[in-house]
């Protein structure tokens, strides 16, 4: 139920980011979108992929707001501030909700979700020779997963980094 609504709210959200009139309507509704699907991973119980996708709509969502604040503010210069505040409200009060609906569903600490920690577990040492067991899960039966997680936040970090440098100032020669 809950991933319906959500689905729903993400295709409104994309619509409102096509439709908007100026541009940092549609990089918020866009970043919208992405901190829902964020949303989803959690209630599909993946919260590896919703804190790689947290970590990425931030960052990409800081790039685009970068990019265009200075380009586009209609809303602050035609004096619209109460819809922007209260657009802001109601945003964060469904992010907070479905966030509230997403961390109640997850399971108890201590208490394992799947019967593949157990496999985990057991025979972790055994057949990977490693010593560490978290050691053998990230890097011998997820190998690629943490692989594709490090290449998104290194990819990630390096796009914030080239756009949010400074230019640097040549020297005139005399």
């Amino acid at each position: 139920m809950e991933l319906h609504i959500l689905l729903i709210f993400m295709i409104f959200a994309a619509i409102v980011a096509i439709e908007a009139k100026d541009l940092l309507s549609s990089v918020i509704a866009v970043g919208a979108v992405g901190f829902a699907l964020c949303l989803a991973f959690l209630i599909l119980k993946a919260p590896d992929l919703a804190i790689t996708q947290l970590v990425v709509e931030v960052l990409c969502l800081i790039i685009l707001i970068r990019a265009t604040i200075n380009r586009d503010l209609p809303l602050v210069i035609e004096g619209r501030w109460i819809f922007n505040t209260i657009s802001t409200l109601v945003f964060i009060a469904v992010f907070l909700f479905f966030s509230w609906l997403a961390l109640k569903e997850l399971p108890s600490f201590g208490q394992p979700l799947m019967t593949v920690v157990k496999k985990y577990l057991a025979e972790g040492t055994t057949k990977t020779g490693a010593v560490n067991i978290v050691t053998a899960v990230i890097l011998d039966f997820r190998a690629y997963d943490t692989l594709g997680e490090a290449t998104v936040l290194f990819t990630a970090v390096i796009g914030i980094m080239a756009v949010l440098r400074r230019p640097g100032r040549k020297k005139i020669e005399r």
